[in-house]
């Protein structure tokens, strides 16, 4: 299935049933009188998140959605029947925008969680209620309220415990790959990886979610590669596994870039929790590992640690101390 993230659609509500004039005519019933009942209640459009759902495919080829509209009423003082509502199905994640991109409609975090995104017109009175002691005969019914209509844009963050950040080519996919069942493309070429992949990550006791997200490359935040589209997945993840190709001459290089475009974006991502790891240490000599571990300490001021996703070496290391932020992050929440 494609993966799709963003998607502009256009959705309108039901309006509602128009009221109905209308007088008994009955035999033997000398004073009839007015019997017009009410219009039925449009149908509203509702947001639910769904679980199982990863992507915003199903609104790239459909983007026109509209609830039914309120029957009339009808004689007898018979009410019209409302309007089906109109379903719209997202996945978990998935935060609701105006035309604008700036206006926040909904932001949809948790399986079940729905939104009332247009509301229905209410039906119009019949004549029923126009009867008076000085008007017997009322030909007067309010029409159905009319229905809401707008565009809206669905974005979808999605809901990781932790994320792989770094360059292309930094090995992201791989360490997904050898930590758990998701199985992302693999070469030896850069962007390789053009959407997020999610696997889950099994450990003794414990298990949590991780997203492998495309490559960034300098410029990023300004459209530059695949731009900084896919960080808004970042938002979601409360701790950053940032992996750098240790086989570079020179680590410091990849990490402020990826440093640079964090704090570039925005939202926050700069102070989020990090995990940094030297990638690819098998394709190195002992002595070049400490050196270039030493240079990453020096520079960040934190502890680094070195894997080989090829080999699995000092993977189990760093999904554990992931756990561990994760762990931290939810007793914030």
């Amino acid at each position: 299935m494609k993966f799709l993230d963003q998607a502009k659609i256009f959705i309108k509500s039901g309006k509602g049933g128009d009221g109905c004039v209308s007088f008994r005519r009955e035999k033997f019933i000398e004073f009839g009188g007015p019997d017009g009942g009410d219009g039925g209640k449009g149908g509203d459009v509702v947001a639910i998140a769904v679980e199982n759902l990863n992507t915003l495919i199903d609104y790239r080829y459909q983007q026109h959605f509209k609830a039914e509209v309120g029957q009339q009423g009808m004689g007898r003082n018979r009410t019209g029947a409302d309007g089906k509502d109109c379903i719209l199905k997202v996945p978990v994640g998935t935060q609701i925008y105006y035309e604008d991109k700036q206006t926040l409609l909904a932001d949809l975090k948790e399986p079940g969680q729905k939104v009332i995104l247009a509301r229905g017109g209410f039906g119009g009175r019949g004549n029923t209620h126009f009867k008076s002691s000085t008007n017997q005969a009322p030909r007067r019914a309010d029409p159905g309220r009319p229905a809401e209509e707008l565009w809206i844009w669905l974005h979808l963050k999605l809901i990781a415990d932790a994320g792989l950040i770094g360059l292309p080519n930094a090995g992201k996919s791989t360490f997904l790959a050898a930590t758990t069942h998701a199985k992302p493309k693999i070469a030896d070429y850069p962007f390789t990886t053009l959407a997020p992949q999610l696997g889950v990550i099994h450990l003794k006791g414990a298990e949590f979610v991780l997203a492998d997200l495309p490559g960034l490359i300098e410029g990023a935040h300004e459209g530059i590669g695949l731009g900084d589209r896919f960080l808004g997945h970042v938002e979601r993840c409360r701790v950053m596994i940032h992996l750098i190709d240790a086989t570079l001459e020179d680590v410091t290089v990849p990490y402020n870039t990826i440093r640079h475009e964090l704090e570039a974006y925005g939202h926050d991502l700069i102070h989020k929790p990090e995990i940094i790891v030297l990638n690819k240490i098998d394709a190195l000599l002992p002595e070049e590992i400490k050196q270039k571990q030493k240079t990453l300490e020096k520079l960040t001021k934190k502890k680094i640690y070195t894997v080989s996703g090829h080999s699995g070496h000092g993977v189990e290391e760093v999904l554990w101390q992931a756990h561990q932020e994760i762990q931290k992050a939810q007793k914030t929440d």
